[in-house]
Parts: C-alpha cells; sequence; structure tokens
C-alpha cells in the first residue's frame, strides 16, 4: 500500500493527539504504510499546540476523549490555526460527533472502523473535505430517524447481502437487477426476505438503514479495528 494508490498528496505532515504512546506508535505506522509522516505528537493539549507553531502539520488526528481536557477547545484551538481536525475516537454516539464538527473539525472517525476508511478519511481531510465514518454516521441517521440499528445483517445470505448493499448505494430495482443478473421480481422478493430479517417495515426504511449501516458489506472481509 502506498499513497499513489490512496490518492494522497505527497508527504502529508500528521500530528497525533493521543495521552497513550502506544496508540501512537500504532498510528505511526498506519499513516507510514500510506506514505504519510506523523511529523509530531502530542499527549496534551499544551504541547499540541506548541508543536503546532514549531512543525506547521498539514493535519491533526486527535482522539477524544482527552483525559482531563477539553477536546473541543483543543479542536477549536487547531481550527482557528488552520490545521484540519480528524477526530479519532471509540466513542460514536451522535452527541460526540455532533460536537466535534461544532467546534471545527472536518472529520470524524471510530476506531472500530477498517484501517482503509481511516486512511481514506485522512485523505479527504487533508484535501479540505468533511468526512464522518460509517458507524459516526450510523449514529447521526439513528439521532434523526430514531431507526436503531439491531445488526441483524449477519443473517442475511450472500445474495441478500448484495442487494442490501446496492440498495445502501443508491441503486434502484432494475439497476441492482442488472447488477447482479437477476430479474426486478427476484430483486424484490429479495427485498421481502431482508425486511423480515431486518425486522423493518419498507423498502424506504430499508434504504435508509442500508445507507445508515454499511457494516453487512464488510462482515466478510476480514477487517480489522484500528488500535
Amino acid at each position: 500500500m502506498h499513497s499513489a494508490s490512496l490518492g494522497f498528496p505527497p508527504c502529508i505532515r500528521v500530528l497525533v493527539v493521543d495521552e497513550h504512546p502506544v496508540v501512537r506508535q500504532s498510528l505511526a505506522l498506519l499513516l507510514a504504510s500510506a506514505g504519510c509522516e506523523m511529523s509530531a505528537e502530542a499527549g496534551r493539549r499544551a504541547d499540541a499546540m506548541a508543536l503546532v507553531k514549531k512543525r506547521r502539520p498539514d493535519l491533526a488526528i486527535i482522539d477524544l476523549p482527552l483525559e482531563g481536557e477539553d477536546g473541543g477547545d483543543l479542536i477549536a484551538d487547531l481550527a482557528n490555526h488552520g490545521v484540519p481536525v480528524l477526530v479519532y475516537s471509540i466513542y460514536s454516539d451522535a452527541r460526540r460527533v455532533e460536537a466535534a464538527f461544532a467546534a471545527g473539525a472536518q472529520g470524524f472517525t471510530t476506531r472500530c472502523e477498517h484501517h482503509n476508511v481511516f486512511l481514506d478519511a485522512i485523505r479527504r481531510v487533508a484535501a479540505g473535505q468533511y468526512f464522518v465514518s460509517p458507524q459516526a454516521a450510523a449514529a447521526l441517521v439513528e439521532n434523526v430517524t430514531g431507526i436503531r440499528p439491531d445488526h441483524s445483517y449477519h443473517k442475511l445470505s450472500s445474495q441478500e447481502i448484495e442487494v442490501y448493499r446496492l440498495l445502501g448505494k443508491g441503486a434502484g430495482t432494475p439497476e441492482i437487477g442488472a447488477t447482479l443478473g437477476i430479474s426486478q421480481n427476484t430483486v424484490e422478493s429479495y427485498y421481502a426476505r431482508i425486511l423480515n430479517k431486518l425486522k423493518l417495515s419498507g423498502v424506504r426504511e430499508l434504504r435508509r438503514y442500508a445507507i445508515a449501516h454499511p457494516q453487512a458489506s464488510h462482515d466478510d472481509t476480514g477487517s480489522h479495528p484500528l488500535p
């Protein structure tokens, strides 16, 4: 894996703020595998801001929460110094996600995501885009719609997972049928089976669920959580 294959600009300098040295070391290895450089690391807000002035990083990855400190203040400080912030947390509840963006973060991902999601977040935030990881997005959608996941998608067959995945990407019934080489009637029969297994009431609700919970399409990919 290298930076060009993932669309990284050359030599992204990253500041990592995490109170656990072992996590910072793990992130340094992951960043190096993608052609990025952990140019500075810190465990506290004051140290992080001192390093911003010395190293001028292109991006800051910060763990929330930081023990005994207000992570929102650190996000705001970094944003005010023109440093894009990607939050990296063990938490994904909507309140924390919203608070991070309100403070000035440009991205939010959790430690439970596949490492490719994390690297994509770095690429997008470094390019000036906003990024919300699948689990954080699911929490936001659940907060708005009231749809609570029961994570029953492990009950889906491989073909049902393909239908679910395509539906979550915005494909309609004709497109799903053409992609999978099955009739529209067969696609609709798969909808009925999936709805029954996930205990959802209709295709519209299923589509919202599939957008909010894309994990089903990753269950068999051999993915591993971040450190």
